[in-house]
């Protein structure tokens, strides 16, 4: 094989799985400027009489976000529900512990369902269960509240505070990050699996068909991670759903070529936590499969946060103050594509995944106070994964160059994946790891009624830390690429250096 040159063969024969509306998630916590002056900013020039931000509206419509994650994330271990209700002037100022800001509850629950409304009738919710300083009894209510029609003392609270018709949640989870000990409420295995368990068997007494995600450890590099989710799914398996695992890279120490790697770390995350899962259910000798909800991934500058946390004012408790806001590079873009690329490789088992957070907060969506809202780089893979990225996955082995990364070892200089759509187009989705030379590529199709290229759109930059910005906001967007063939059954394209890549094949 040439050095520069990948190639892998596609057959609808072998296939992954179906990746469907819901791998293309999001998350709205009450963080930072997520909520106020992100989605919800009254009084701005574009604000509609909800308070509601249209050019944001407008942006999260053409990012195609399908579910959103609230009120939290570690924000949910403290809140009461309660507080988010009813008249906007009776809810009550809170202390946030998780954020140390001041939540003014101006925004909530009512509000939300009805940002989701005008997101578009396909954006479901997904909500978040304190299950830190709360329990059984307040889930219960919540699910009263959001869920009943009518004729019981909560759901007729909901149509006194306006909303007559129910919400009708489905996707649950029991509580965030619970073996985290930031996470008010922290607990041990052994808690919080008896308290995951009880809850979600008073929420299917209410309502059998609901959908639960329980806890997963924080992250892969908790010391209890594996052993948490198997002594927590041993209490909750025939329960639960989903069970949850979170993920955020960035270049440790400088090191760009691991950090472009870093999808191997979350193949290997979501192969390990299927073991995990899989080894409870063959020792209670179940039929089921549990499935994963990666509800949250993303980039993240975490070094930046941490020092922010050690130098704040402990006296200062400020209302929705700047946190978080990282500005994405193209690297950071060209990971991003990767990540998306090993959610899709993984449809068969991950069932949820919500890219943390929407606006503001480690986001694809900037906002100023007052002023515009525009896409950082990390807007487009999302966007254009969630247009093509749905159908069936099929099987991709690559044969690559490889470049040697720190963390990893040997990498392949290529990660890909392909869907076949229901109408027969199949879309090409191609990360190239090669920081200074481009890469060809080349695809073998096999039983696949396709005959032509019908686009190749890339996003890459000769500045890899190029960024959209207030001042430039259309500095880096995807561009077309010229030259990728279709002849003989073979499918040739040339990957710009540092790049992501959508083929599509009609």
């Amino acid at each position: 094989m040439s050095e520069s040159t990948a190639r892998f063969t596609l057959d609808p024969a072998f296939t992954v799985g179906t990746a469907g509306p819901r791998l293309f998630g999001s998350f709205v916590e009450h963080l930072g400027r997520c909520v106020h002056t992100g989605i919800f900013e009254p009084g701005h020039p574009a604000a509609d009489e909800s308070g509601l931000r249209t050019d944001v509206l407008e942006l999260i419509r053409e990012l195609g976000v399908t579910v959103v994650r609230y009120p939290g994330g570690n924000y949910v271990s403290a809140h009461r529900w309660e507080d988010s209700v009813g008249p906007v002037g009776d809810r009550p100022r809170r202390l946030d512990p998780a954020w140390h800001s001041t939540e003014t509850n101006r925004f909530g629950l009512s509000e939300f369902m009805a940002f989701l409304r005008k997101v578009g009738p396909h954006t479901e919710p997904m909500l978040a269960l304190n299950l830190g300083t709360r329990g059984v009894a307040e889930a219960m209510a919540l699910q009263e509240y959001a869920n009943h029609p009518s004729g019981t003392a909560l759901s007729d609270l909901r149509v006194a505070h306006g909303d007559k018709d129910p919400f009708g949640v489905r996707l649950w989870c029991l509580g965030n990050e619970m073996d985290g000990p930031w996470q008010t409420g922290h607990k041990t295995a052994s808690e919080y699996a008896r308290l995951a368990a009880e809850t979600a068997r008073a929420m299917r007494q209410v309502d059998p068909g609901v959908e639960l995600v329980a806890c997963g450890s924080a992250n892969r590099a908790m010391p209890t991670f594996a052993a948490w989710e198997a002594a927590v799914l041993a209490e909750t398996y025939d329960l639960v759903d989903h069970v949850s695992l979170h993920a955020y890279y960035w270049p440790e120490n400088g090191d760009i070529g691991s950090f472009l790697a870093s999808a191997v770390d979350m193949e290997s995350f979501i192969d390990d936590l299927v073991a995990t899962a899989d080894h409870v259910g063959a020792r209670l000798k179940s039929p089921k499969r549990i499935s994963l909800s990666f509800d949250e991934w993303n980039v993240w500058y975490l070094p930046a946060w941490e020092e922010h946390a050690r130098t704040r004012d402990p006296a200062d408790w400020p209302e929705a103050p700047r946190l978080l806001e990282d500005n994405y590079t193209v690297l950071d873009a060209v990971v991003t594509g990767s990540l998306l690329i090993a959610l899709l490789r993984h449809a068969d088992r991950v069932a949820v995944a919500c890219q943390a957070q929407l606006v503001n907060v480690i986001a694809p969506i900037l906002t100023e106070p007052g002023g515009p809202a525009w896409r950082q780089t990390t807007f487009f893979p999302f966007a254009q994964a969630a247009r093509h990225g749905r159908g069936q996955v099929l099987d991709v082995r690559v044969d690559s160059p490889v470049y040697r990364t720190e963390k990893y070892g040997d990498v392949d200089l290529l990660h890909a994946t392909a869907v076949r759509g229901d109408d027969g187009t199949v879309t090409v989705l191609a990360v190239n790891r090669d920081r200074t030379g481009p890469l060809t590529l080349e695809v073998a199709l096999r039983g696949l009624d396709v005959s032509a290229v019908a686009g190749h759109s890339a996003l890459a930059d000769a500045d890899p830390g190029a960024r959209n910005t207030l001042g430039a906001p259309d500095r880096v967007v995807p561009h077309d690429v010229h030259g990728a063939t279709l002849a003989g059954g073979v499918l040739t394209a040339v990957l710009e250096p540092l790049s992501w890549n959508v083929i599509r094949l009609v």
